[in-house]
């Protein structure tokens, strides 16, 4: 098993800040929009279910329930910035 978090891209920042209804979000599809609730609201034990199958989905949506500079660590992902 892997310890490093996996990088999160431009698009999926963009879409958990939208998720989240933060500044810099951009609406994703359907699919997408339907996981990032889903991860929103899952506890960590469904959390780390989830991510076995979307780990970049699951990591950017950790950063932004639980670490407190999370969403500023988003937004600068969303314009191109690293995390």
């Amino acid at each position: 098993m892997s310890t490093t978090e996996p990088t999160i891209t431009t698009d999926t920042a963009r879409h958990v800040l939208w998720v989240f209804g933060r500044d810099g979000g951009f609406r994703p599809g359907t699919f997408t929009q339907k996981l990032l609730e889903l991860l929103a609201y899952a506890d960590e034990q469904n959390t780390s279910k989830i991510a076995s199958a979307y780990p970049v989905e699951a990591a950017a949506v950790r950063l932004a329930k639980y670490d407190e500079a999370g969403i500023t660590t988003l937004q600068a992902i969303a314009v191109g910035g690293e995390a």
